[in-house]
């Protein structure tokens, strides 16, 4: 009998069973993949150049679909969560842009429901701008937010960010060596650099910097940055992560109190950032 792993399972039980949340088509797709697993997991593979698009609103759908095709992205499009989930179950798929506030059901449950099948990147996108929602969506497996209205530069630029993880992306991004701007860090042998000089971190300093290096780009949540210091949520952890933070800076960053490559996210988190090589 084909494998299929507890947690997929039980999503998959879940969009069979509850028709107030999935259409017949969602269930009828999620019954497919009971029923062959093997094969589904090869249709959920990462393609690089296929973008779904989950957005009711049809204005904002064509300035994504025009954003998206001046970069040669192909492009799927989905008007509301049903057919948002129905999408990733059965396509090949690089990046989903969703909106938070969809008509047939909340933009959360979708990444929730899509997250548990999929390491797909989310990008969200949604009038949503309330710090409470960007961490909510984040510590749910999205990979970044942008808030609307929103231009069409921010846009490529965070799609860009989302790509690095993507097959096709050039040696250097998805190796487990990041060098940037005078910042190295090799993951596997545990060594950072810094303009060539080797530097100390404590283990929680050295799993937080790792995080950072595999979401370069990418807005991380003081939760998830928590977990991967000490391996708990606790809320309490989070001003001894702000201390981590702080020393962290002050071993690779030239200007501690003016930081290039650590960058706070208000209310949310930090994002280690991507620089040109010139300070």
């Amino acid at each position: 009998m084909a494998f299929l792993c507890a947690t997929t399972r039980r999503t998959i039980d879940f969009l069979c069973t509850r028709p107030s949340v999935c259409g017949a088509e969602v269930r009828n797709d999620a019954s497919e993949l009971c029923d062959n697993w093997e094969s589904a997991r090869a249709m959920i593979d990462l393609d690089m150049g296929v973008v779904l698009i989950i957005e009711d609103d049809p204005a904002f759908r064509r300035f994504l679909r025009h954003t998206l095709a001046v970069q040669r992205y192909e492009v799927r499009e989905a008007g509301n969560g049903r057919q948002g989930i129905a999408a990733a179950l059965h396509t090949t798929l690089g990046l989903i842009m969703i909106d938070l506030g969809l008509p047939d059901m909340d933009g959360m449950d979708v990444i929730r429901l899509i997250r548990s099948f999929s390491e797909v990147p989310i990008l969200v996108v949604s009038n949503r701008g309330d710090e409470e929602a960007k961490v909510a969506a984040l510590d749910l497996g999205a990979d970044d937010y942008i808030s609307k209205p929103c231009t069409a530069e921010e846009l490529t630029t965070r799609i860009r960010s989302a790509s690095r993880d993507w097959p096709g992306d050039d040696e250097q991004e998805r190796s487990t060596v990041f060098s940037n701007a005078g910042l190295m860090v090799d993951v596997e042998r545990g060594v950072v650099t810094v303009d060539g000089c080797e530097i100390e971190l404590s283990e929680p300093e050295f799993g937080i910097l790792r995080e950072f290096v595999l979401h370069a780009g990418r807005a991380l949540t003081h939760r998830r940055l928590v977990r991967a210091a000490w391996g708990t949520e606790e809320a309490s952890d989070v001003r001894v992560l702000r201390t981590c933070i702080r020393r962290i800076r002050e071993k690779i960053e030239r200007s501690p109190g003016q930081p290039r490559h650590i960058v706070t996210e208000a209310g949310i988190g930090y994002r280690l950032e991507i620089l040109n090589d010139s300070p």
